[in-house]
């Protein structure tokens, strides 16, 4: 079962007008949760980054769209597809423009649909994590880069490069060529005690795990936490590299190229992470 619109419908049963906008157009936003024995880990942040997004892409915010429905939603999936004993859950809500018009629409309204699916554990850092650097297409660094808008088509290329060449994940730039994130995640760059982290006005995703490892950092004694530019040429130089995202938490990235990174950091804010979350 998944919420389409407000309502309850069987997933294979959902109908979606075949020329509605996110399909046509990318005309839309997305925001993916992880729920922990049914509450939503870090809701707030994530409820305020859907409002900013859909601000932003210039649509109209149903009345309906109170944190306290979402919350209800995610409590009415989780029965009706019989979850209550899955600890670990994904939510995916996707909103996108109603179906009118070409580049220019004919309405601000929206739909929406709300899907959960089980995790299969909590936050694991892999061991082997190879990644190398994309240069095929680059994110342009403005305000709606900082968004969780549908239009992921770096992303996806990165993606199908990465798997045709047998890495993990690949290192995305923006227009200036500097590193601003992963296919799914945020990026930190430890070299000796100092981290780095790009700042948003590179073009990074303003990830909410990145906004919870950042807060973190500043309490730790022994690591110091900047957010700075990071160029490639950093990137072989660096001590240790990991990534971040609600759904993975903090990975290691184990190799660039030829160099091989540790892993002090990420397993120490991992530790903590779990601590307080789990």
């Amino acid at each position: 079962m998944i919420v389409l619109n407000g309502e309850l419908v069987s997933k294979d049963k959902s109908l979606i007008p075949f020329n509605n906008r996110g399909t046509f157009y990318g005309d839309g936003v997305f925001e993916t949760l992880r729920l922990f024995k049914g509450k939503a880990l870090f809701f707030e942040n994530h409820y305020f980054r859907l409002m900013s997004g859909m601000r932003i892409m210039r649509m109209l915010i149903p009345e309906s769209f109170t944190p306290e429905y979402f919350e209800k939603s995610f409590t009415d999936l989780i029965s009706n597809n019989n979850f209550e004993n899955t600890d670990h859950l994904r939510v995916r809500i996707s909103v996108w423009r109603k179906e009118g018009g070409k580049y220019t629409p004919n309405s601000r309204e929206v739909n929406f649909s709300i899907v959960m699916e089980p995790l299969d554990s909590s936050f694991e850092n892999k061991e082997t994590c190879e990644v190398e650097l994309f240069k095929d297409f680059y994110i342009y660094a403005d305000l709606l880069s900082n968004q969780k808008t549908i239009d992921k088509k770096v992303n996806i290329l990165a993606g199908i490069f990465a798997k045709e060449n047998s890495y993990h994940d690949m290192f995305l730039m923006n227009h200036n060529k500097m590193i601003i994130e992963t296919i799914s995640g945020n990026v930190f760059l430890r070299k000796d005690n100092i981290i780095k982290t790009p700042p948003l006005s590179d073009g990074c995703l303003n990830g909410i795990m990145r906004e919870q490892v950042i807060d973190q950092l500043k309490k730790m004694i022994n690591y110091e936490i900047v957010e700075e530019t990071i160029t490639p040429f950093e990137l072989q130089r660096a001590d240790e590299i990991f990534t971040t995202n609600v759904i993975k938490g903090i990975q290691s990235i184990s190799k660039y190229r030829k160099k091989k990174y540790s892993r002090d950091a990420a397993t120490e804010l991992l530790s903590l992470l779990k601590e307080k979350l789990f």
